[in-house]
């Protein structure tokens, strides 16, 4: 274990001194007016970095699939641990609705790997870990997807920047359909991201939305703009509670 920190630490000094030594590294740019604007609906971001699972054009890897990004605030941290742990136990139920995954911190690929190795031991009981980490050392990726703090923001110039827990879904057009951001303190869960993920799902392929605390199987909600007589034709028969407030079974 004391290897694995050593490495960690080498990794942390390597950036450092890259960051000094070769500045054209770093993104062209941290300047704000520079940053893209996420909003549900903006096309994600595209970048180019190095993973646990090699080189990937980030486009590329959505292919025409689904994606959740998300981000870590450092390698060999506590509640990132249980995450990733959680995430990769999750996978065959994120692979069956033809979702990839990817996580990030600003660390190397050394560290990262030697991450994994504890994640496998502690989190998923020697399951192979199952999807690769983004190695984002020169904090392009942090900046394109406004991943830190306000303070860090500040600091993207110099040295080791922790990310945030941001999540971003992605649907097959490269299209932003989710963001979460939560304080590095706090754990995200994980089954509220894969339920977010077939209520949209449901909803490009049904036409419906998803009511509080929706979860697969249960009633959902029909849209103001399809009439009664549309509905009853495209649903059946179905539940009307007030005239803007009609539940079905899909």
């Amino acid at each position: 274990m004391l290897s694995r920190h050593l490495i960690r630490n080498a990794s942390i000094a390597r950036v450092g001194m890259l960051s000094c030594a070769r500045p054209q590294l770093r993104f062209i740019s941290f300047k704000q007016e520079d940053q893209p604007r996420i909003r549900i609906g903006s096309t994600a971001p595209n970048f180019q970095v190095d993973t646990t699972k090699g080189k990937i054009d980030f486009h590329e890897y959505i292919g025409n699939e689904w994606v959740i990004l998300f981000s870590h605030p450092a390698d060999f941290t506590p509640v990132c641990t249980t995450e990733l742990g959680a995430f990769s136990r999750l996978k065959p139920e994120f692979d069956k609705r033809g979702v990839k995954l990817i996580g990030l911190s600003t660390e190397g690929v050394d560290s990262h790997n030697e991450w994994v190795k504890d994640i496998e031991e502690v989190e998923t009981q020697g399951e192979k870990f199952g999807f690769p980490i983004i190695a984002d050392g020169k904090k392009e990726v942090a900046f394109k997807y406004d991943m830190v703090t306000e303070d860090d923001f500040k600091n993207l110039e110099s040295g080791m920047v922790a990310t945030v827990r941001s999540v971003f879904i992605i649907d097959p057009n490269k299209k932003i359909r989710l963001t979460l951001t939560y304080p590095a303190s706090t754990g995200r869960n994980t089954s509220e991201i894969l339920r977010v993920v077939d209520a949209l799902q449901l909803a490009d392929s049904k036409g419906i939305a998803t009511p509080v605390d929706w979860k697969k199987g249960d009633e959902v909600i029909i849209p103001p703009t399809v009439s009664d007589e549309a509905a009853k034709e495209k649903f059946g028969e179905f539940r009307k509670v007030k005239p803007y407030l009609r539940y079905a079974k899909v």
